[in-house]
């Protein structure tokens, strides 16, 4: 039996490079430690429940690819035991840093299903450290969270479904999430937040007039080609240190200091989001590293692709890509702080409302389509707008269970797609923002320097929000 892999995915799988390979690398500290048995039985129980993590890929040229069962499927193949790293005077953190790093860089066996674990037993200070390497043609970054919380203590299993060829379920998808927005989730879900976009799906499927009907499609055609137009005439992004052509080595870094509750106290002092205050650090910190090595960062701006969910987060569970991209501005040239907030606010407002995240994701449809050299030249349009893959994910709020254990810390890493040498993530978990740095090593073997600056940068509006008068009108 053979199921064929949707367009998207396709695309994803046909998207590893030497430089880039097309992974979604996640690290758990988990507390006390774990052993690999035990691993391996809630791996067995709880996520060979999902099909798609036995299945290989087998790739035609006609036919695109297939998933495939794998007759030979071996759960220690997929789930192994680590060595214990040696510290050679170095903190644990800077040794594992270095083995993901390593790690991002080995290709997983085609052979057989696109993921493995990796656990580390015994980090030295009564923890286990289990990194995971999944295939983004396996799944999307929401998609994936979903699936690592069904594996934790008391995770709820993936619901059960009829079969059906991929092409009907896609369809299927693309019908309730474009033309059929009957809720505001769906609607938010795909950053469509302006009323006149759901209006005018509504009208035209649902019973509006034919003049109602016409106008709003044709408001939203233009939209559409405006947005193409202005993705196509867009200037490249500006010329750093951090944009070139990466090399084979990657290196990666996070921080974990940051109170939630007191990004979102600035935020609100701000009139900001939480995302806002979060991307304006992240532009501050790439803005000091560029300044500290000689580079005036003063004026210049640079583009990071960011991910867009596009469906219901209740769907999450039936894995594959379902998102678009779009780029959004990080101005790394302005020191003021507020000021830089200010203008990552604009730059977010632009975006709402726009067909940029629906264009992306038929472009990626389109590259399933083609062969691989004609894809990469298509994809690496992206890569020539925009430095970084920049993703912002909601965790949970309580800290998880897994195998008995509590799971302290959880990190992940965005692979990078062409030649975009950085992948930037956040992720919100039990009260903490985590930001974790994937760069090329030829193009920044230091992202810790760039990570260090991250929290200077929230304390500068920290500050800031604390001077502000407190207890007056309006706050």
């Amino acid at each position: 039996m053979s199921e064929r892999m949707s367009k998207v995915d396709t695309a994803w799988l046909r998207m590893d490079t030497e430089a880039n390979l097309m992974m979604i690398v996640g690290v758990w500290s988990i507390r006390p430690g774990i052993q690999l048995d035990a691993l391996r039985e809630r791996v067995a129980q709880r996520l060979l429940q999902y099909p798609r993590f036995r299945q290989r890929v087998v790739e035609d040229a006609l036919l695109g690819a297939q998933w495939v069962v794998d007759e030979d499927f071996d759960i220690a193949r997929h789930v192994v035991a680590e060595a214990p790293l040696p510290l050679r005077g170095q903190s644990r953190d800077e040794v594992l840093r270095q083995r993901v790093g390593e790690l991002c860089s080995q290709p997983l066996d085609p052979a057989h299903p696109l993921w493995q674990f990796q656990l580390i037993e015994d980090m030295g200070d009564g923890t286990s450290a289990l990194i995971a390497r999944i295939h983004h043609c396996i799944a999307d970054g929401i998609a994936l969270i979903a699936v690592m919380l069904s594996i934790t203590d008391g995770g709820k299993a993936p619901p059960r479904r009829a079969a059906g060829p991929e092409e009907a379920q896609e369809t299927d998808w693309l019908l309730d999430a474009f033309l059929r927005p009957i809720s505001n989730m769906t609607v938010k879900a795909i950053g469509m937040t302006g009323k006149g976009v759901a209006k005018g799906m509504d009208l035209a499927l649902s019973g509006g007039t034919p003049m109602d009907s016409s106008l709003e499609m044709a408001r939203m055609g233009y939209q559409a080609v405006s947005d193409v137009a202005a993705f196509a005439l867009m200037p490249d992004d500006s010329p750093t240190r951090l944009k070139g052509k990466p090399g084979l080595g990657k290196t990666v870094a996070w921080d974990d200091n940051l109170a939630l509750a007191e990004v979102k106290a600035v935020g609100k002092a701000l009139g900001a989001s939480i995302n806002d205050v979060l991307l304006a650090c992240a532009a501050g910190a790439i803005g000091r590293y560029l300044a500290a090595r000689g580079e005036d960062p003063a004026g210049k701006e640079i583009r990071a692709m960011v991910p867009v969910n596009l469906r219901p987060l209740e769907h999450a569970w039936q894995l594959g890509n379902r998102f678009g991209l779009v780029p959004l501005v990080l101005p790394i040239g302005i020191a003021n702080p507020v000021e830089r907030l200010f203008a990552v606010r604009a730059r977010m407002s632009e975006l709402k409302g726009s067909f940029q995240p629906v264009m992306a994701f038929g472009l990626l449809s389109v590259a399933g389509l083609l062969i691989k050299p004609v894809q990469h030249a298509m994809l690496n349009i992206f890569a020539r707008k925009a430095t970084a893959v920049m993703t912002n994910v909601p965790g949970p709020a309580e800290a998880l269970k897994f195998c008995g254990s509590t799971v302290e810390k959880v990190m992940f890493w965005v692979p990078q797609s062409g030649d975009i040498g950085m992948g930037v993530s956040i992720l919100t978990y039990a009260g903490r923002v985590q930001f974790g740095l994937i760069t090329d090593t030829g193009l920044c073997p230091d992202p810790e320097a760039i990570v260090a600056n991250f929290a200077p940068e929230f304390e500068k509006l920290l500050l800031l929000s604390m001077m502000l008068p407190w207890g007056s009108e309006g706050v």
